[in-house]
Order: C-alpha cells, then sequence, then structure tokens
C-alpha cells in the first residue's frame, strides 16, 4: 500500500503516541481560551464584550457589566453552524449516491464535465475563483485529470463511507487514545485520491457532507487552526511544525495540505470531546448526528481569529500551493 505522498506528509514521528499526546494537552490548554472567544463572539457574528470595553476606553466611556448566557450562545451557534451545512449538502448527496455514480460509468466524461465541474459545490468554487491566481494550477490539473479515475475515487468514497458508517457507531469513538482506533488510514492511499484535483481539502468534504457524525472536515482553515491550537509548538519535529509548511525561498508559510486524514481526524474528536464537555456543563446538547458539522465551526472561528497573520504568512504563495485543496 503506497501513501498519498508520503514524502510530503509528516515525519514519521507525527505518529508516535507520545507526540500526539503532547499535541493534545497543548489544546486542551489553548481551548478555554479560544472557546470563551467563540461563545462571546456568538462565532464571530457579535463583538465580545473585551472589545467592546475597548472601544468604550477608546472613546472615554463605560458599559455596564456584562453576564454571557453560555447556553443561550452556544445553541445559538449550533443552530447557526447545522443550518448553514445544510445548505448545499443536498448537491453533495445527489452526487454520492450509489445509483447515480454506477449511471455516470456509462459517461465519465459527463462526469467530470457536467457533474463535477458544475454540480459539486467545491470542486465548481475552485474552478470559478479567478481571482485566485494560485488555483490556476488546479484549473489545469482538473482539465487533464482522466474521467475514469475522478469516477473511481468519487465512487471509493462513497463506499468507504457506507462501509465505514455500518461497521461504526459514533458513540464507541469518545474514549479512543490511538488514532489507528478510528481505521480511516485508507483514506490516505491512492486509491481515494486523483492528485492535484481530489486531495485531503475536497476528499473530506465529501465524507464530511455525506455523514457529518462520523468524517470531519479537513479544510485550510482546520490545519491552521491546529497550528494555532498547539499554540505553534515544534514539539518533535526536525524542521516544524507538522501544521505548517515553510518556504525559505519565497519567504511564505501555508498550512500543511498535505496532512494525514487520519491524524487530522483524530485531533478532531478530541477537540469535539472538549466541546462536548462544555456543552454538557452548561446544558447543551451537540445533535450527535451533525457533531462534526460543530468542530469545523469552531476550528474555522480559530482560524478566522488570527486571519491578518494568516494573510501575511501566506502573501507569497504561488500557484504550486494548492494540492487539490
Amino acid at each position: 500500500m503506497h501513501t498519498h505522498s508520503e514524502e510530503k506528509s509528516v515525519e514519521k514521528v507525527c505518529f508516535e503516541n507520545e507526540h500526539i499526546c503532547k499535541n493534545i494537552e497543548l489544546i486542551k490548554k489553548q481551548f478555554e481560551k479560544y472557546f470563551s472567544e467563540f461563545i462571546e463572539s456568538g462565532n464571530n457574528s457579535a463583538l465580545t464584550h473585551e472589545k467592546l470595553e475597548q472601544m468604550a476606553k477608546n472613546f472615554g466611556i463605560d458599559i455596564p457589566e456584562h453576564k454571557v448566557n453560555i447556553a443561550e450562545k452556544y445553541n445559538q451557534i449550533i443552530n447557526e453552524a447545522i443550518a448553514e451545512f445544510e445548505k448545499d449538502r443536498e448537491k453533495y448527496l445527489a452526487i454520492m449516491n450509489k445509483d447515480v455514480l454506477e449511471a455516470y460509468e456509462e459517461d465519465v466524461n459527463y462526469f467530470k464535465e457536467k457533474v463535477l465541474r458544475n454540480e459539486c459545490p467545491v470542486i465548481h468554487s475552485t474552478l470559478q475563483n479567478k481571482k485566485a491566481k494560485q488555483l490556476d494550477k488546479y484549473r489545469r490539473d482538473f482539465s487533464t485529470a482522466k474521467p475514469d479515475d475522478l469516477l473511481n475515487v468519487v465512487t471509493n468514497l462513497y463506499n468507504f463511507v457506507i462501509e465505514y458508517t455500518e461497521k461504526n457507531k459514533s458513540n464507541s469513538f469518545e474514549n479512543i487514545t490511538d488514532y489507528r482506533e478510528l481505521n480511516l488510514e485508507l483514506l490516505d492511499t491512492e486509491e481515494y485520491t486523483v492528485y492535484g484535483v481530489i486531495g485531503g481539502g475536497i476528499k473530506s468534504m465529501l465524507l464530511y457532507k455525506m455523514n457529518p457524525e462520523l468524517f470531519s472536515y479537513r479544510s485550510r482553515e482546520a490545519i491552521w487552526a491546529l497550528w494555532y491550537l498547539t499554540n505553534k509548538e515544534i514539539l518533535d519535529c526536525t524542521m516544524d511544525s507538522e501544521f505548517i509548511m515553510i518556504d525559505t525561498d519565497k519567504v511564505t508559510t501555508q498550512q500543511n495540505y498535505f496532512y494525514p486524514y487520519c491524524l487530522f481526524s483524530y485531533y478532531a474528536l478530541n477537540i469535539l470531546n472538549l466541546l462536548n464537555e462544555k456543552a454538557k456543563e452548561n446544558g447543551v446538547v451537540i445533535p450527535v448526528k451533525y457533531r462534526y458539522v460543530i468542530v469545523d465551526a469552531f476550528m474555522s472561528f480559530v482560524a478566522r481569529m488570527h486571519q491578518e497573520e494568516i494573510d501575511l504568512y501566506t502573501r507569497n504563495i504561488g500557484e504550486d500551493s494548492y494540492y487539490g485543496i
């Protein structure tokens, strides 16, 4: 079994239990401050009291003491995240369908040029984003990708979700202490990848839209979030943090778009457990069938908190910086 771009993924130490435990401890230490901001700002839909105080101070006025209703805010965030998730979900489910995929075996070109290009939201928006010149390579890779390969990989992803869902119950994951117990390593192999077109980001989006109870979304924002949640620590790596890639020639830093889904999913599970603990403390229930939607909302929020810095790091990124997003 050949792993997808193994030489560019992460250092071997990143798969070792001691290293993973260190990362989780860092995440636990950073979690509280980010969660407080996440709740108080309503996932960035409102100013936090701290920001209001700063603004009031600048204008020389006082504002009254403010107590956040955590349960109310948390429920609001959950409901809004689920509504946002559902907006385009049917478009993905219309593609990730056994009968539909089998029918496209008779016309693989139609599947590529009509279905993926125009009807798959994440691929369509990427191809149409002409403002981001760094996506030119993605557009070229998509145009030269073999239709058969695209259909085979999407079908493999569909079958994986169906088989995985039949074998697993989400509540059995809560006490997992080893990423291998998630049994997701196959998703980092060639059978589930079209190089340059269906990489970690798009692949995980398809899984996530099919079943957000069992599959997390490994977005660019989520990888950046892990860098901040681990306090930018290098730990045992010889180069730098496993969550970023530094190009000294271009003087730029970007998220590690080769990051293995099996490892990412384990960190996402640990973050889910932390979010669930906060929910239970405040009488809030995260709907099980949407549980990774809330994880994605939280991780996206963490990245957005540092958006100015991320923009600075990525200012010189060229067109080779997206690997099937």
